[in-house]
C-alpha cells in the first residue's frame, strides 16, 4: 500500500495564497477599487460641481468671518454646522448647514471674494466612495467590520506570496515575459506585488485597526466642556475676533475648520505641531459669548491609543502629504485592485492547463469561487441598492 505524500511546505503556502485571493476576489476588487477612487474623491467632485472651483488670485483671502456669513445668507432658514478651508488653493470654501431636513446642505464660498458659488446636497462623489468604501451602506456596526476582515486576507497573501515567490528580492526588476496570458498575469502579479510590500502591510495594518475598533478597541475621545446656554453660530466679525483669539493661543495651528455648536462653542480645529494626525487632533474650543477658552486639544498630548487612532486614517488615505502622496497612493491603489484581478488569471490559467483546456479559464474561475461569488456579488449589489437611502439629500 502506497503511502500518502503530504504537501510540501511551499505547496501549502500556494494554496493558502490562492484561496485567500481567490475566494473573495470580486469582493477584494470592489473594495479596492472604491477605496483607490476615494483618495481622489475629492477631486472627482470638482471635476463634476463646478461651484467646488475657484480661482487662485495672489491678493489676501476673504476672513472665517466674511465665509461664515455668506454661508449663512444662502440658506437663512438653516443653522451653520461647519467652515471648512479650501482642499487646495483650487477649490472652494465649503460649508455644511443644518436645515433641519435630515442632511445638511453644501454651500460653496469663493475663498477670495467671498462669494457663494453655489449650493449642493448632502450626497456627492466623496460621500458615496466613503461609505461604499467603509462599510457598503450598511450599519457601521456591521459593515466596517464586513470591509476591514479583508485586512486578514490581505496580510495573508502577503506573508504567503513572500514564502512562495522564491529569492524575491531579485525580482524588483524582472521584466515581465510575453507570450500567453498566464505568464505574463503572472510576472505582473509578483512585479506589482514585489513593488507593494509596503503599501499592502500598510493597508493592511490599517484595515486591522479598523476592525480592532469595531470590536471594543476605540480609543476615547476628549470630552470638551460645555456652556451654561445654547449659543448662537457667530459669522462675521464676531467669528473672526474668535478666530484672532484662536491663533493667539495657537500660534502654529493651520486652520482648516471650524465647527458651530450650540453647547461646546467653536471649535477651531487644524494642524498643528503633531504629524499624522486627523485634523479634530489639534485645536481650540471657545465661548462665542465671551471668548473664553473651553478646552485645548494638541495632537503631541495624545496617549499612544490615541495617537495610533489619529494616525489611521492619513496613512489609509494617503491624505498627509497634500496631493504628491495621494497620486503615489492612488497609483498603488491601482496595483493592488490589478494583483486581485491578476491572480484569478493565474489561477485560472494554471487549472486551465492542468485539465489540459477540459474546461475553460472563465469556467474553472467562476465554479473555483462557488458560494463565496454569490456572497460577493450580494454584498456589492445590496451596498448599491442602498445608495439612495444611505447617503441621502438631493443633489
Amino acid at each position: 500500500m502506497a503511502k500518502t505524500r503530504k504537501p510540501k511546505g511551499r505547496s501549502l503556502w500556494w494554496r493558502v495564497h490562492s484561496w485567500a485571493g481567490f475566494k473573495l476576489s470580486i469582493f477584494m476588487t470592489f473594495v479596492l477599487a472604491t477605496g483607490t477612487l476615494a483618495v481622489f474623491a475629492h477631486e472627482i467632485d470638482w471635476l463634476v460641481t463646478p461651484a467646488m472651483r475657484a480661482t487662485p488670485h495672489t491678493g489676501p483671502r476673504a476672513s472665517w468671518g466674511t465665509l461664515a456669513a455668506a454661508a449663512a445668507r444662502a440658506v437663512p432658514e438653516g443653522r451653520l454646522q461647519s467652515l471648512h478651508a479650501p482642499i487646495d488653493p483650487w477649490f472652494t470654501a465649503e460649508a455644511w448647514v443644518d436645515t433641519g431636513a435630515g442632511s445638511p446642505r453644501r454651500v460653496y464660498v469663493d475663498p477670495w471674494s467671498g462669494e457663494v458659488t453655489g449650493t449642493h446636497g448632502w450626497a456627492n462623489v466623496h460621500r458615496f466612495l466613503r461609505q461604499i468604501h467603509r462599510h457598503l451602506m450598511l450599519p457601521t456596526q456591521i459593515g466596517i467590520p464586513i470591509v476591514s476582515a479583508l485586512a486578514l486576507l490581505l496580510l495573508a497573501s502577503l506573508v504567503t506570496g513572500i514564502v512562495t515567490y522564491k529569492k524575491w528580492w531579485r525580482g524588483f526588476f524582472k521584466r515581465p515575459r510575453g507570450g500567453d496570458a498566464r505568464r505574463l498575469s503572472g510576472d505582473l502579479h509578483r512585479l506589482g506585488g514585489l513593488w507593494s510590500l509596503w503599501f499592502v502591510a500598510l493597508i493592511s495594518l490599517t484595515g486591522l485597526w479598523y476592525l480592532v475598533e469595531t470590536l471594543g478597541g476605540r480609543a476615547p475621545v476628549p470630552e470638551l466642556a460645555r456652556t451654561e446656554q445654547a449659543r448662537a453660530a457667530p459669522t462675521g466679525a464676531a467669528l473672526d475676533r474668535l478666530v484672532a483669539r484662536a491663533r493667539h493661543l495657537r500660534p502654529d495651528l493651520d486652520i482648516r475648520e471650524i465647527r458651530f455648536t450650540p453647547r461646546q462653542g467653536v471649535i477651531v480645529l487644524g494642524q498643528g505641531a503633531a504629524w499624522l494626525v486627523r485634523d479634530r487632533a489639534n485645536g481650540v474650543a471657545l465661548d462665542p459669548a465671551d471668548g473664553a477658552v473651553l478646552t485645548q486639544l494638541a495632537g503631541e498630548d495624545l496617549g499612544l491609543h490615541e495617537r495610533i487612532s489619529e494616525m489611521a486614517d492619513p496613512l489609509h488615505f494617503g491624505t498627509f502629504g497634500g496631493l504628491f502622496t495621494k497620486v503615489i497612493w492612488f497609483l498603488f491603489g491601482l496595483i493592488l485592485t490589478g494583483m486581485s484581478v491578476t491572480g484569478v488569471i493565474i489561477y485560472a490559467k494554471r487549472l486551465e492547463k492542468a485539465e489540459r483546456g477540459a474546461r475553460g479559464a472563465v469556467t474553472i474561475a467562476r465554479q473555483g469561487m462557488g458560494s463565496w461569488a454569490w456572497v460577493s456579488l450580494t454584498l456589492i449589489l445590496l451596498a448599491l441598492v442602498l445608495t439612495p437611502f444611505a447617503i441621502g439629500g438631493a443633489v
